[in-house]
């Protein structure tokens, strides 16, 4: 993973430009099991930590960030760094039979 620092300083940086949420992340935040907000999203750009990271994806480079609503129940975030703007892939509550407990780490198959 590259540095992790690096990572967030693009992460944050891009989101100051400018916040896309894209029309997959629009859909998957909404659905009634999940209800994630935009400040839940920003306050996890703005605080949350990186999980997993996409550098060598073949759409750009993005990562999974992770951090908490405001009454502590995880939320995943998948995003990309631009030059213009921050791209919100995705969003949503990880399952405890993917994740580990903390939510950080996958469970292997």
């Amino acid at each position: 993973m590259e540095n992790v620092e690096a990572i967030l300083q693009k992460i944050r940086k891009a989101s100051k430009r400018r916040i896309l949420f894209l029309p997959h992340a629009i859909r998957q935040m909404s659905r009634p099991d999940r209800m994630i907000g935009t400040g839940d999203v920003k306050r996890i750009i703005a605080e949350g930590e990186v999980v997993e990271d996409y550098a060598d994806d073949p759409r750009g480079h993005s990562c999974l960030m992770m951090g908490f609503d405001e009454e502590g129940r995880p939320i995943h975030i998948l995003c990309a760094p631009r030059d213009e703007y921050l791209a919100i892939i995705t969003a949503y509550r990880p399952s405890r039979l993917e994740w580990d407990k903390d939510f950080r780490t996958r469970k292997r198959k």
